[in-house]
């Protein structure tokens, strides 16, 4: 009765503590805030140019050919996709480790047991078959399989093997988010390449226009028409032009290079169409509504699957608190000889145990681990909230740049034919001394740098164009 009461007690004891030791403390909730305006600047649109592949979107065939070798050779892009490699293989190991384990294993060893001892005289005294005693000393050979399995009450291992999953779809999308932006800079690169090569036309024809005014001016001089102060401000204008003329070579030569740096090759020319560049209408683009960043923008995909494992972090730290199941077991044959390893079932060993086990004292490690596992989700849920919102800042920007980039390249346009026309007038004026010579270094000047900014205002409106693309999601489909 006495032995009856302790074995009670001893199980309410021993229940007690193990619901004591699964208590997990308790964790701060973040909650997730998705939502988006409804609308851009403008209304939204019913389409969204982000559904647009790449070869679609871009029509320059020079530049389709710049971003096809890209997306083979460029070194970060491959080494993202190892990347992703190495995320599968965690999927692999993750999954494994609650499946069963099985290994096949044998043995062979000897063993000499002391003869004035309990167990070797009763080795000494024990007959295997009549008339055949106990070898001294006594071989061990020995085979069998063994077996160990965790079973996965509380679902910690496929939580883990699921947060792993998350983790490859992450570097998948991670891989995509770098395709957008490497199609992106290819493009943005390739048509600073072309206002380059204009802005070096556009030089050569000043120098040979200030080359001209040189000359005349000489002529005037020598007539006593104007002074050698002109001569030399003209000299002097025509040789910083010349000298403008190098500086944009340097510049081709470094944008040149930067593109072959994200096609993964060494200098060369970069092939380019740049005679009609003046004539690049940027594409009319789309941007649908702000809730299609969160299906279209890879980096968003890739927020929210992190998040998604960050989650599942979280459970399986938790279950580090609860009772650890692990079954064992094993079945083999084993002998002294090894011609009696056939002998069954004399020589047949097997076993077979459950260990339930659960932590009670001492928590720290897996409390800190529960804790810094909390604190990464809710590190997630800002990383994708942020995300969500930069997003949305870089569209807006972008449709309201291509309306302002819009109006003003039609302003720099009349600019430009304007002070075009005024060379002519400043040139006439000045042969027939109507003009001082400054006005007509002046108009030079100012339509030279005018003819540069409508060069450069295009470029902006390409880049634009491409921004708001990349901003939208497009580029990596």
């Amino acid at each position: 009765m006495l032995n009856l009461r302790v074995h009670k007690w001893l199980m309410v004891l021993g229940v007690t503590v193990l619901l004591a030791s699964c208590k997990a403390p308790t964790k701060v909730e973040k909650t997730l805030n998705s939502t988006t305006p409804e609308s851009y600047i403008a209304n939204g649109d019913s389409v969204n140019s982000a559904d647009l592949s790449w070869r679609e979107f871009f029509t320059d065939p020079y530049l389709i050919a710049l971003i096809d070798t890209a997306l083979a050779n460029n070194q970060e892009l491959n080494i993202i996709q190892q990347e992703i490699q190495i995320s599968q293989n965690e999927v692999m190991a993750r999954k494994g480790e609650y499946l069963p384990f099985l290994n096949l294993g044998a043995g062979a060893g000897v063993d000499k047991t002391a003869r004035y001892t309990p167990l070797g005289a009763n080795e000494a005294t024990t007959d295997i078959e009549p008339g055949r005693a106990m070898p001294d000393p006594v071989p061990d050979f020995a085979i069998g399989a063994y077996a160990n399995w965790e079973i996965d009450v509380w679902r910690k291992l496929r939580n883990a093997k699921q947060s792993a999953v998350n983790r490859y779809l992450s570097s998948v999308e991670g891989k995509n988010f770098m395709v957008t932006n490497l199609v992106a800079d290819i493009a943005n690169s390739y048509y600073e390449l072309l206002a380059l090569d204009n802005q070096l036309r556009i030089i050569e024809q000043n120098i040979e226009i200030q080359t001209d005014a040189l000359r005349i001016v000489k002529l005037q001089k020598k007539s006593a028409q104007v002074t050698e102060l002109a001569v030399r401000r003209f000299e002097a204008q025509v040789l910083n032009t010349r000298s403008l003329k190098f500086a944009i070579s340097q510049q081709i030569i470094e944008t040149e290079n930067k593109i072959n740096f994200l096609l993964g090759r060494f200098p060369q020319a970069v092939e380019r169409s740049s005679e009609r560049f003046g004539d690049l209408i940027p594409n009319q683009v789309f941007s649908g509504v702000p809730s299609d960043l969160l299906q279209n923008r890879p980096d968003l995909k890739q927020a929210e699957l992190d998040l998604m494992a960050a989650k599942l972090d979280v459970k399986v730290a938790k279950a580090n608190f609860y009772p650890r199941l692990d079954i064992s077991s094993a079945i083999g044959l084993r002998a002294f000889n090894p011609t009696f390893l056939v002998k069954a079932p004399e020589s047949m060993l097997y076993s077979l145990a459950a260990d339930m086990a659960a932590p009670l004292i001492n928590r720290k490690a897996i409390k800190a681990t529960y804790f810094s596992a909390n604190s990464k989700q809710i590190q997630a849920v800002y990383n994708y909230e942020r995300t969500i919102l930069t997003a949305y800042i870089e569209v807006y920007n972008q449709v309201s740049n291509i309306q302002n980039l819009e109006s003003s390249y039609e302003l720099k346009s009349e600019q430009v034919d304007a002070l075009v026309e005024s060379i002519t007038i400043s040139n006439n004026l000045f042969r027939s001394a109507r003009a001082d010579y400054m006005e007509v270094l002046l108009t030079q000047r100012d339509a030279l740098e005018a003819r540069f900014e409508l060069i450069e205002t295009r470029k902006q409106q390409l880049n634009a164009m491409v921004n708001i693309y990349q901003a939208l999601g497009g580029g990596w489909n």
